[in-house]
């Protein structure tokens, strides 16, 4: 309720308006800078700080894909973040157009889904490059057969656990993929009138030009806005030292699954001596029974060694090791 003037505040007022002190317009100016519009229908929920704190974790999340993928695609690959912006989850949904590509993958422990869209020209070059081809798109889209939805769900499973590591200076996540669907009509995660962060990366596999976007609702990411700042992302940015750094990918390195196969020997068989081979038939190797075998790490003769058994298994001792040159 408006405050009560008295006769003499209003004789006071009256006469600095009629000397000029006071100006009704300066007063009215105030008074509108004061208010603004404020959409309900549109609630600001990100600011433009929550939005490059987005883009900067999705420039990191870029690099990892641009360096990992191409293990898979055999083709070089291209990531960089388009734009950020905050939009209703059904203006998001109105865009999107049949058939889809879309990833609805978890962060835990935040709270609902996210999703990653695919463009469909990505997603045909994908197949073509997986299955052996040049990596060429379709002139018209149609819908993806099983085994297609397969191969790029073996992709996006890896582009969603690569999602842990940009995310680390906000908080520990564990990204997992959770299905993929390529109807728009299964993918309503959210209210159509919550609030989602869309961030847009331009990916390029060889000559094929694409999006892919990151809706990331505003449920999902509530728990942790206050750190979703530039000042806090350097803050926690820890720079590793070399040799931390060199430890770690030697780490990562002895991690690494490698083939190791122990040759027992050589023979030449004809096609017919082949095709005839019955239960119980010798084949007749160019080594002997106590002479030391080759064992391969990869196609390189590594070491040498006599063949055994351990417990149940077959099993070779290693009698020497192999140098370069050797």
């Amino acid at each position: 309720m408006s405050e009560v003037l008295s006769q003499s505040e209003i004789d006071n007022l009256f006469a600095a308006l009629s000397t000029g002190e006071l100006d009704v317009e300066q007063i009215q100016e105030k008074e509108e800078k004061q208010t603004r519009v404020y959409d309900f229908r549109r609630p600001a929920k990100f600011s433009k700080e929550h939005l490059r704190t987005l883009e900067i974790i999705f420039e990191h999340y870029g690099r990892l894909l641009a360096t990992n993928l191409p293990i898979y695609m055999r083709k070089s690959v291209q990531i960089d973040v388009a734009s950020s912006e905050a939009m209703t989850f059904s203006e998001f949904f109105n865009a999107l157009s049949t058939p889809v590509i879309m990833g609805i993958g978890s962060l835990e422990p935040l709270p609902g889904n996210i999703i990653i869209d695919l463009s469909p020209n990505l997603g045909y070059a994908i197949i073509d490059r997986m299955l052996g081809g040049e990596g060429g798109t379709l002139e018209k889209n149609r819908d993806f057969t099983r085994i297609e939805r397969i191969i790029i769900e073996k992709i996006l499973v890896v582009c969603m656990q690569h999602m842990r590591e940009p995310w680390k200076n906000v908080m520990d996540i564990n990204p997992m993929l959770e299905r993929l669907e390529t109807n728009p009509q299964f993918v309503q995660i959210i209210s159509p009138n919550d609030m989602v962060a869309l961030v847009t990366l331009d990916v390029k596999i060889g000559d094929i030009q694409g999006f892919m976007n990151m809706c990331l609702p505003y449920f999902t990411l509530e728990d942790i806005m206050d750190r979703l700042n530039t000042r806090y992302w350097y803050a926690n940015l820890q720079e590793m030292k070399n040799e931390d750094y060199e430890e770690h990918i030697e780490s990562l390195i002895r991690r690494v699954d490698i083939p190791i196969k122990a040759i027992l020997g050589n023979s030449t068989v004809s096609v017919n001596d082949f095709v005839n081979l019955q239960v119980g038939d010798v084949i007749r190797l160019d080594s002997r029974v106590d002479s030391e075998l080759s064992v391969y790490v990869g196609n390189i003769r590594k070491f040498t060694a006599l063949p055994g058994a351990s417990k149940d298994n077959y099993a070779v001792r290693v009698m020497s090791v192999i140098r370069e040159g050797e």
